[in-house]
């Protein structure tokens, strides 16, 4: 389970290959630049970068690619608090919370709150993988449909707890998500809702529907507005307000935890990503709140929950990716290339021959964690700025730069036409009183939900209790329940 030979010599290794240290800090601050760009996701940031890995030795090379992952993983929640603009998917629920504390004066908090849960989850995860890399790579190969359907599932479930003052509303905009989320192509062929668009076979593109329904209907519903906060003593950068809301982690310690034991798991299911992890993190934490009615209304346990379940599973994803050779999502497939690329083939037998070189990756991991820390704060001082500019001029420089930013995710008009539409689709449930956040789960998770339950009736020749046969189906579907169920008793409760 754990070879202190190897620690030893990897330990060696760190304190011997000085140089590849070099490549840290501007690989975090890479990661940071472009998880803050609109419509710029962690892939594409990463994607951008690789082609200058080809002029560096191996460990320098995945120490620069995973410093841009670490960097971009909290980078992302910059714009989702500060203008409702998710930088990237993995940081839709922290703009439940953050943007409303932005909103009220509270951006300082906010962004050292999301720094603090984004640190101290990574270094969990990772600490937790140092550890556990071979059991974790173990569990994961078991995973199968009627799992990854199950974890589909309690995303969906999710929904009740975004609905606000009215359930059916609420409903009403994660069905009509869903729907949308099932819009393509499914995996027998069957074409569904298309307009005979050719764009839209591989469905709608996710990115620039969340920051059209999330940011560019938040921004045109502000247009009377001068700027983001009308209080103007607290627009104001305050370093002690910042680690204020990094400390406030300490305070919701039990929250972040779970966060974290959410994100690691969830992160470690190929293809499922911090996308749901977030989610799923920040509907455990509304759920088990004393206080559930404050959430999406400003609270810093909002964004802890939402940035704890994001960073954690980075540890969760680089446990599939190295174990088994299989990317957790799209910015480990693009390490997996840079193996390839040095003619290094990862998996099981990667790990048993090269564990010196596994723990060495993973205590750097550790050490980017903690040097996020000086490098986010400075970004926050320079980003924060933002609430000091004027909306007349925000709001058409955001609106560009997001759709440049969907031009970039497609390669064509689709997205920034994607865009256009959901930001007028985000504007009339906005005015309507339906919440854009219930539309946003069941448009990411609607795709997910479809495919496995297909995958498991298949598998299964229709036959509805295949779960039964499962272990890690009946110990998932048993949680679901025992979740449901302790969220009506609470709700009962209250009542």
């Amino acid at each position: 389970m754990f070879d202190m030979s190897a620690l030893l010599v990897a330990l060696n290794l760190i304190g011997s290959s000085l140089d590849t240290w070099l490549w840290v800090v501007p690989g975090i601050a890479i990661g940071l630049f472009f998880g803050a760009m609109p419509g710029i996701s962690i892939t594409m940031a990463m994607a951008l970068t690789l082609p200058l890995t080809l002029y560096m030795d191996f460990l320098s090379a995945i120490i620069f690619l995973t410093s841009v992952y670490t960097g971009a993983g909290y980078g992302g929640s910059v714009p989702a608090v500060l203008i409702n603009i998710p930088g990237t998917s993995a940081a839709v629920a922290t703009t439940f919370d953050g943007y409303p504390m932005a909103r009220k004066g509270m951006h300082n908090e906010a962004l050292g709150g999301a720094l603090g849960a984004s640190v101290i989850g990574s270094v969990i995860s990772y600490t937790v993988l140092l550890f556990l890399v071979v059991p974790i790579a173990d569990l994961v190969i078991k995973i199968g449909p009627v799992e990854m359907f199950g974890v589909a599932l309690w995303g969906m479930l999710m929904i009740g707890s975004l609905t606000g003052p009215s359930m059916l509303r609420g409903f009403v905009a994660g069905g009509l998500g869903v729907l949308i989320g099932t819009i393509g192509m499914n995996t027998v062929g069957f074409i569904r809702g298309t307009m005979d668009i050719p764009d839209l076979l591989d469905g709608v593109s996710p990115i620039p529907a969340l920051m059209g329904l999330l940011a560019s209907s938040q921004l045109l519903g502000l247009v009377s507005a001068k700027f983001i906060i009308d209080n103007e003593n607290a627009r104001t950068l305050s370093a002690s307000k910042i680690m204020q809301g990094f400390m406030a982690v300490f305070q919701h310690k039990i929250t972040m935890l779970r966060g974290t034991i959410i994100g690691m798991i969830i992160g470690a299911a190929p293809g499922v990503g911090a996308s749901v992890s977030n989610l799923l993190s920040y509907s455990d934490a509304k759920r088990r709140s004393k206080d559930p009615d404050s959430f999406g209304k400003g609270t810093i346990e909002g964004v802890i929950a939402a940035e704890s379940g994001n960073s954690s599973g980075e540890g969760g994803s680089m446990a599939t990716t190295l174990a088994l050779g299989i990317p957790g999502g799209g910015a480990t497939a693009v390490i997996l290339a840079a193996f390839a690329m040095h003619n290094i083939v990862v998996g099981p037998s990667f790990i048993d021959k090269s564990k010196d070189l596994v723990y060495v990756l993973i205590i750097n991991n550790i050490a980017q964690c903690f040097i996020l820390i000086p490098v986010g704060l400075i970004f926050i001082f320079f980003a924060s700025s933002i609430v000091k500019v004027p909306l007349k001029y925000l709001i058409p420089t955001v609106l560009i730069i997001s759709i440049f930013g969907c031009y970039a995710t497609d390669g064509n008009t689709a997205g920034a036409i994607t865009l256009c539409v959901f930001s007028v689709i985000g504007w009339l449930m906005a005015r309507y009183h339906y919440p854009p956040s219930a539309m946003v789960v069941g448009l990411l998770l609607g795709g997910m939900f479809e495919t496995e339950a297909i995958k498991t009736m298949q598998l299964s020749a229709g036959n509805m209790f295949y779960f039964l046969e499962r272990p890690g189906g009946v110990a998932l579907f048993i949680l679901i329940l025992a979740s449901t169920g302790y969220s009506i008793w609470k709700k009962f409760q209250t009542k």
